[in-house]
């Protein structure tokens, strides 16, 4: 529609001027998807132009007028804070110029769009709210900026989810680097590289890095506190720094020789901080990014801080573990004597449950006659209290079967002797002694598993007469019954404790069936064998428990293992 820009007749230029103007003002509008409207508040009736009618997807027919009607329009969720905000406005007379609201609307094809309007209030002479004037628009731009912010915070809580997700099952500081180097984390931030620095004895230490350049892995795998490198400048003001390539040019030539040769444009280096204590820095490299938005920026922190409380755990996890590991391999033999006409293979693995000990022990004895003596044995709880019981019980054992009891006496004066110790701990036991030569045997079981014995290949469960465990009174122990047998040559008896067949999902019987087929399926060296059982146990189930065992065989003299 054109506009006569000629001043209407009988009016002043100036008065034209005005007309003019408010003219080009409401086309202007109009062009601009821009509505107007007056509210009405004592008949809460709505005067909407054509524009404001189409922004609800209105036809001027089919408005009766009621603000009820574009009420209906309006999403639920939106409307009461709407309303709440109105009235608030309405009942403050501060409030006269103009105030503004965003929300969305519904048309009837059920497409939905942001729209914003702007309002002045009039007051009558008491100063009460009497009518609302103002404009209103379809806002796309505020639409697409909800939605950019929304799919952020969806894809920052991913990360999070994600790198939360990978590092939940990390105990040791290797979980920690195979979680952190692998593309459960590298993929969701986006990254191309990284790495991992902590400090030891006051130098820079790289336990991981993936996808850096071979070179930069191999001679930055060390440096010094005072480098010119960004990582040391963290550890040494521990604030988080954001570095382009450029920057990394200007600033640091150290560095430089080895980031020219790659694609990266951009480095988050990140502080790792957990109870206020430094425990590493993080890099993570990107390409084809320039720098970091805000909220990027707080995305990394907040990602360093998950890092930072798992490499504590799991530093504090492999202190513990080789503390506990280093306590119990102390109290168990450094070697096995050789015992002529006898192979022995033996093992022992600590549960993987940070600074847990176990009392599980194993020995083999030099007996008179030339006997010798094969003895499991688990100490009642995880603790430092069990292997302090489970030395002395290994000790006295050794005493008592180098004075050369019978093993059921054997076995009696072990348990008066746990009993005597008032440590409220009991133990299991298994005691077999043997006669290389000959094969014969005799077996003592003080609530132990029982023992297995393979041949030609095919392994059973051997059933031993059992007591009850060591540490009760002689009064409620009695006697221990013994199990004589014969161990034949080329067979081989396993002796183990309940680690090796007890897990969170399998009761013993299924344990035991399990040792019988890897017996069954397993090498024929001792010393292979044993590493065959305890780590194809750990690889199915974990070390959840405490495992011993040994294994003898009379098949020929060798070295004890």
């Amino acid at each position: 529609m054109e506009h006569d820009r000629n001043p209407t007749p009988g009016t002043t230029s100036s008065d034209a001027l005005e007309a003019d103007l408010r003219a080009e003002l409401s086309m202007a509008l109009e062009w601009n998807g821009i509505g107007g409207f007056a509210w009405d508040l004592a008949s809460d009736r709505v005067l909407l132009d054509s524009s404001a009618l189409s922004i609800f997807g209105l036809e001027a027919d089919e408005f009766d007028g009621l603000m009820s009607t574009l009420a209906a329009r309006i999403m639920p969720e939106e409307l009461d804070e709407l309303r709440q905000r109105a009235a608030e406005v309405f009942a403050d007379p501060r409030y006269s110029m103009s105030y503004g609201s965003y929300f969305r609307v519904r048309h009837p094809d059920d497409s939905v769009r942001w729209v914003h309007t702007q309002a002045a209030i009039r007051r009558d002479t008491e100063g009460k709210a009497v009518r609302a004037v103002g404009v209103i628009r379809t806002e796309l731009q505020y639409a697409e900026r909800k939605a950019i912010l929304e799919s952020d915070r969806r894809h920052h809580a991913g990360v999070v989810r994600a790198t939360t997700t990978a590092l939940s099952q990390a105990l040791s500081v290797q979980d920690v680097l195979g979680a952190l180097t692998s593309n459960e984390i590298l993929g969701p931030v986006g990254a191309v590289g990284i790495s991992l620095t902590v400090m030891e004895q006051n130098r820079l230490r790289r336990l991981a890095a993936a996808g850096m350049p071979p070179d930069y892995v191999r001679d930055l795998e060390f440096g010094r506190i005072d480098d010119e490198r960004p990582i040391a400048a963290v550890f040494q003001n521990k604030n988080p720094l954001f570095i382009t390539r450029a920057e990394i040019e200007a600033s640091y030539p150290m560095l430089w020789p080895y980031i020219k040769k790659t694609d990266f444009t951009a480095s988050a280096v990140l502080p790792l901080m957990a109870q206020a204590r430094l425990t590493g820095v993080l890099a993570i490299l990107y390409e084809e990014k320039e720098g970091f938005s805000p909220e990027e920026q707080y995305l990394l922190v907040a990602l360093s801080a998950t890092v930072a409380q798992s490499l504590q755990r799991a530093l504090l996890y492999d202190e513990e573990h080789a503390m506990a590991v280093g306590l119990q391999e102390a109290m168990l033999p450094a070697r096995i004597e050789d015992v002529a006409g006898l192979r022995v293979a033996a093992r022992y693995r600590p549960a993987r449950a940070g600074h847990q000990v176990g009392g599980d022990w194993y020995d083999v004895l030099p007996l008179p006659g030339g006997r010798v003596g094969l003895v499991v044995g688990d100490v009642q709880g995880h603790d430092i209290q069990a292997a302090a019981v489970m030395g002395q019980l290994r000790t006295v054992f050794r005493a008592y079967a180098a004075e050369g009891h019978a093993p059921a006496a054997l076995m009696s004066r072990t348990s008066s002797f746990l009993h005597g110790l008032d440590t409220e701990r009991l133990a299991t036991c298994l005691y077999v002694s043997l006669d290389p030569a000959t094969g014969e045997a005799e077996a003592v079981r003080a609530g132990h598993p029982c023992p297995h014995v393979r041949t030609a290949g095919k392994s059973s469960l051997f059933e031993v007469a059992g007591g009850l465990p060591l540490g009760l009174s002689d009064l409620s122990a009695g006697p221990y019954p013994t199990t004589r047998f014969h161990l034949g040559a080329e067979e081989t008896l396993l002796l183990c404790t309940d680690g090796l067949l007890e897990f969170h999902d399998a009761d013993m019987e299924s344990g035991e069936r399990q040792i019988q087929a890897l017996l069954d399926t397993g090498p024929l060296d001792l010393d292979a064998m044993a590493e065959h059982i305890v780590a194809s146990i750990e690889d199915r189930q974990g070390q959840e428990d405490d495992v011993a065992l040994l294994l003898a065989t009379r098949a020929g003299a060798g070295p004890a293992r």
